[in-house]
C-alpha cells in the first residue's frame, strides 16, 4: 500500500546554497501519528514546511496519495487536503474564535455549519467562547484554534510544528491529549516536537533528524527505550 504522504531523499532550504534539510525521508499511512523529534537546528520545521510548500524543495520528492506534490502552493495543498498549523502567529487576534473558523472554511463556506458543529465537538471550550476574540485567549487556547481552523477543511493529513512549545507543563498534556483525540477521528498527523519524550509516548511512529538527515527510525515505544536516542537526544528526559 502507498503512503499517504511521502518525502524522498528530500534536500531543501532557506537561502540559495545552503541547505538545512540533506536527504530526508518521511512516511505516513492513513490513520498513522507520526513524530519528528531532534535537536535544535536538526531541519525538524523544516521538513514539515517543506512537506506544506513553504520551504523550496531543491531534490526529492513530495507525494500526496500517490501523486506529485513537490513545491505545490500551499493554498492547493489545503484544498487537496493537507493542513498545517504553524508554531507562533497561528490565529488571528483581532477576531473572535468563530471568525477564525470561518477563516479555515473560506474556500467552502457552505460546509462551515458541519465542520464547525465537527471542531466544536472536538474541543468543547471553543464553543463556550466563539464569540471571544482570539488575542484574548491563553496560549494552550489559542493552539486549540489553530488546529481547529486547520481542521475546518477537513484535511486527511494534519501537520503541527511545535504545538507545545511555550506552554506549562499542564497545557502540555492537555495539547498532546488532543493531538491524539485528532489522530483518533481518521485525521493522519504528523508532529515535531522539542518535547521529545512526551511526543515519542503518543506517536505510532517517529524521526530523529540530525543535521538535516535521517537519524533513527522507528515505533514511539521503540526509540523512547533506545540508548543512543536516550544518550544523544532525550537526555536525562529519557530516563524519567
Amino acid at each position: 500500500m502507498a503512503a499517504l504522504i511521502e518525502a524522498k531523499e528530500v534536500v531543501a532550504g532557506y537561502l540559495p546554497g545552503v541547505n538545512i534539510l540533506n536527504g530526508c525521508n518521511l512516511y505516513a499511512n492513513e490513520g498513522d501519528l507520526v513524530g519528528i523529534i531532534g535537536p535544535n537546528g536538526a531541519g525538524k520545521s523544516t521538513l514539515l514546511k517543506s512537506l506544506f510548500g513553504l520551504v523550496k524543495v531543491r531534490e526529492g520528492h513530495v507525494t500526496f496519495k500517490g501523486n506529485e506534490i513537490t513545491n505545490k502552493r500551499a493554498d492547493e495543498l489545503v484544498q487537496m487536503g493537507i493542513g498545517f498549523v504553524p508554531q507562533s502567529n497561528n490565529v488571528f487576534p483581532s477576531l473572535t474564535i468563530e471568525e477564525n473558523l470561518q477563516i479555515g472554511a473560506f474556500r467552502s463556506p457552505d460546509k462551515y455549519e458541519e465542520r464547525a458543529e465537527y471542531v466544536m465537538g472536538l474541543f468543547p471550550t471553543l464553543a463556550k467562547r466563539k464569540s471571544q476574540k482570539a488575542g484574548s485567549l491563553s496560549g494552550g487556547e489559542r493552539q486549540m484554534v489553530a488546529m481547529a481552523r486547520a481542521l475546518m477543511m477537513e484535511p486527511s493529513v494534519l501537520l503541527l510544528d511545535e504545538p507545545s512549545a511555550g506552554l506549562s507543563p499542564a497545557l502540555q498534556d492537555e495539547v498532546f491529549i488532543l493531538v491524539r483525540k485528532i489522530n483518533k477521528t481518521g485525521v493522519t498527523v504528523i508532529i515535531v516536537e522539542q518535547n521529545a519524550r512526551r511526543c515519542l509516548q503518543i506517536v505510532d511512529r517517529g524521526y530523529v533528524l540530525d543535521q538535516g538527515k535521517n537519524a533513527y527510525e522507528g515505533t514511539g515505544k521503540s526509540l523512547a527505550v533506545d540508548p543512543k536516542v536516550i544518550e544523544l537526544y532525550l537526555g536525562t528526559l529519557g530516563r524519567e
